[in-house]
């Protein structure tokens, strides 16, 4: 079945022009990362470096307009980056860009090339549809702290992505929560690329066929399934 994404009106009227584009995506094979995912993420690093060339991320123009949508909803850019700049200062760094497992591996290493914040959920552990709404500070969203299951509550105003149990990913695409996370044992997943103006759409369906070859290489079989681009405003 086709897992339902809807943006609300809220968010639509603060982020016109915001975009997304999914990749569905059953019969995966996960497991550890490997060595051909970590080449993988070298090699987005030394093309974001190129795409940059001596800037810092949060100079890139799609970065600042994040920062500038996080600002809008009350968040402090600075503090709490989205996924994307989080990834790319990371991948400039010398620590270099963690390992995590392979899925998450692959859809980094697009997002850190492409400088667009790109997310994965397990499908089987979804309740629902997906929602990107703002938040009224009441929802749940399930994370760990000190090694133990904690319940903390979005600020009202926030954008989150959250389904029928709660939120998933805070802050837009800040921090994902553990539950919905791709683990080893992910057969089925959505994968959502994000962007704001002016990144062209033509640039996000690049980065997500790109990302939709990468599933397909390794996992032989997968069914996967680029949707369409969905406008925002």
């Amino acid at each position: 079945m086709t897992l339902t994404l809807t943006v609300s009106d809220e968010v639509r009227a603060l982020a016109p022009g915001f975009t997304h584009v999914a990749i569905e995506a059953h019969g995966l094979v996960n497991g550890p990362s490997t060595e051909a995912g970590a080449a993988l993420l070298d090699d987005a690093a030394r093309r974001l470096a190129a795409r940059l060339d001596g800037r810092p991320p949060h100079e890139d123009p799609h970065m600042a307009a994040w920062r500038a949508v996080y600002t809008a909803f009350g968040s402090k850019p600075s503090r709490t980056r989205n996924s994307a700049e989080a990834l790319a200062k990371r991948a400039l760094s010398e620590a270099g860009l963690p390992r995590i497992n392979l899925l998450v591996d692959l859809y980094n290493a697009v997002s850190v090339a492409h400088l667009i914040p790109v997310g994965g959920e397990d499908i089987d552990r979804v309740e629902g549809g997906m929602r990107l709404v703002r938040a009224t500070g009441d929802e749940d969203f399930v994370t760990m702290s000190g090694g133990e299951e904690a319940v903390e509550h979005p600020d009202a105003g926030e954008v989150v992505w959250r389904d029928d149990a709660g939120v998933t990913c805070r802050r837009w695409n800040w921090r994902q929560g553990p539950r919905t996370r791709l683990t080893g044992t992910t057969t089925s997943a959505i994968f959502l690329l994000e962007s704001l103006p002016p990144v062209p759409v033509a640039d996000v369906e690049a980065a997500a066929h790109e990302l939709a070859e990468l599933l397909e290489k390794f996992s032989p079989g997968a069914r996967i399934e680029v949707r369409a681009p969905r406008a925002a405003g």
